[in-house]
């Protein structure tokens, strides 16, 4: 039986390694093995700027990689957590009644739900705040380079 409990807080605390989508679906699922390259891309993307700087232009590239992962899974979680029992126990629990425990929403996936909506809005703010501000400081540099 899969827990709705611990599915959200597997999707919200490992979801960019895609340990939800392993314990959902089995270790065959594609998407599961996907997630973790934009997750290593973004924390590759992290580490080159702390090595050449903010003007590192493949880094401002890579870093929202991560931050989107980490914000869609963090959705993901939310979902799982909202979803009616019956409809948890139909799709992930189809020999179960629709009314099984397993789907059951408990005030610990109450507690992952909150947690993903505060920490994932965050990531995606922080997210978009910084590829605009990169993206409108290169459009000033290639401006300044024509200009002169």
């Amino acid at each position: 039986m899969k827990s709705k409990t611990l599915a959200t807080w597997l999707t919200f605390l490992g979801g960019p390694l895609g340990l939800h989508r392993f314990y959902l679906r089995g270790l065959g699922d594609l998407l599961g093995w996907a997630l973790p390259i934009p997750t290593a891309l973004g924390i590759y993307g992290i580490e080159r700027v702390q090595q050449f700087g903010q003007d590192d232009a493949l880094s401002w590239l890579l870093i929202p990689m991560l931050g989107f992962t980490i914000a869609g899974c963090a959705l993901n979680a939310i979902i799982y957590g909202l979803m009616t029992p019956e409809k948890w126990n139909a799709r992930f629990n189809p020999q179960a009644e629709p009314e099984h425990r397993a789907g059951a929403t408990r005030w610990l996936t109450i507690f992952g739900a909150a947690a993903a909506l505060l920490i994932g809005t965050a990531v995606l703010m922080a997210s978009i705040a910084f590829s605009f501000q990169r993206y409108f400081e290169h459009q000033i540099e290639e401006g300044r380079k024509i200009s002169q």
